[in-house]
């Protein structure tokens, strides 16, 4: 009769990638590796949490760009929810703006999407054993980049921004009055070095602060 090879505790991994191919394909590969098991996968942030309460994964890799809440946020409420799940951020976006604030949401990991999923299973058991891994050139990046100059307020203002909406829009949507919305996305327009708001969007997002 043949010998189980497998280990008797597996790694519970929770996958979010709201891109479905790259999602199984991701799921198939860390599949194959003896001692994990991607016991979940999601394709928007809002699933992440309720989620991983209920399956309670050892480790969640997460996308930065989902439907719903960003990886990013999510992985904040993670720490909150479950605490005992470490989280990997796994994006196609290497910008030092998203490596600052995935360590300040208490991400214990953070890779660029195009290496090896050897590399990916070996980072799962890093992060596990209690390690931060973090991709050198990015590391190296964020240090040279400095903090975000905006504030919470600020980059909540110009995420209402998107789409259109008014100042009137987003000031019903944060609570705030229509001349706080002006001075928060006047300052961020300051702070980003651009024209008006739609300008301070993109550029804040090309920095990784949104």
């Amino acid at each position: 009769m043949p010998q189980d090879h497998r280990p008797a505790r597996l790694t519970r991994v929770l996958l979010a990638e709201d891109q479905g191919m790259m999602r199984g394909a991701l799921a198939l590969l860390l599949g194959l590796e003896p001692d994990i098991e991607v016991v979940a996968q999601v394709g928007s942030g809002d699933e992440i949490v309720p989620t991983a309460v209920r399956v309670r994964p050892d480790v969640a890799l997460l996308d930065i760009e989902l439907p719903g809440c960003s990886g990013l946020d999510a992985a904040a409420r993670l720490r909150a929810a479950v605490p005992d799940c470490r989280v990997l951020i796994l994006t196609t976006f290497g910008r030092p703006g998203y490596l600052r604030r995935a360590m300040e949401a208490g991400a214990a990991g953070f890779l660029v999407k195009d290496g090896p999923v050897e590399e990916l299973a070996v980072a799962v058991r890093r992060v596990l054993a209690g390690e931060t891994v973090i991709d050198p050139a990015l590391a190296a990046a964020a240090l040279s980049a400095g903090p975000s100059p905006l504030t919470a307020r600020e980059r909540d203002a110009l995420n209402a921004s998107v789409d259109g909406a008014t100042v009137a829009d987003i000031a019903a949507k944060l609570h705030l009055s229509e001349s706080t919305v002006r001075n928060y996305l006047s300052a961020a327009i300051g702070k980003t070095g651009t024209r008006n708001r739609m300008e301070a969007v993109r550029a804040a997002r090309q920095q990784g602060w949104l």
